[in-house]
């Protein structure tokens, strides 16, 4: 069976919502200008709308895997209330050096390597090599270059302060911006 659906990750922090370290609290939860209409527009085109992110503050004892899931709810209920959601949030609350018993490990979920990625294809019924992943980062980069994607990195966040040798396909200004260009290449790619 042929996978056909195409699908938008984006890395959380830095991406759709500001980048302020380790996100500890709602109140510190602030969505990016235009976060909402870009979601809203792969929303409109069919496309899956994913979230892929690293959270080691779970390895390491910042806070709890139960506020990952209370943060990714207040994102959901702020994209809602301006017409857009997300399909699916994933996230990595393991580090490989750093951290608190059973989330002190290597593994296959924690970006670069694709875990979080593959899970989504195989539960969503993706064809990555048609999909993109927009973040901030180059392990950003690197992730989506391991999953056979397209990545687009934006100036937000880290804006791709962090170094690697992997390349984006396109460097945006903004998450919208990254959105705007993704419909460009999709119907390029696609005509």
């Amino acid at each position: 069976m042929v996978k056909r659906k195409w699908a938008v990750f984006f890395d959380r922090d830095g991406t759709i919502n500001e980048e302020v370290g380790y996100l500890r609290d709602l109140d510190s939860l602030v969505l990016y200008p235009d976060a909402a209409r870009a979601v809203g527009m792969v929303n409109a085109s069919g496309m899956k709308a994913v979230v892929v992110t690293n959270q080691s503050g779970v390895a390491r004892g910042y806070f709890k895997e139960s506020f990952v899931h209370v943060v990714h709810r207040r994102i959901q209920e702020m994209l809602q209330s301006e017409g857009a959601q997300i399909d699916r949030f994933y996230y990595c609350p393991h580090h490989p050096d750093e951290g608190l018993g059973e989330y002190r490990r290597a593994c296959d979920c924690r970006k670069p390597r694709p875990g979080m990625l593959l899970k989504a294809a195989e539960e969503l019924d993706l064809d990555l090599s048609r999909s993109y992943l927009v973040g901030d980062t180059m392990k950003d980069m690197e992730t989506a270059r391991n999953a056979g994607m397209r990545g687009i990195l934006v100036a937000t966040g880290f804006a791709g302060r962090d170094g690697s040798p992997v390349e984006p396909v396109h460097r945006a200004p903004n998450l919208l911006s990254a959105v705007q260009w993704i419909m460009k290449d999709m119907e390029d790619r696609d005509g």
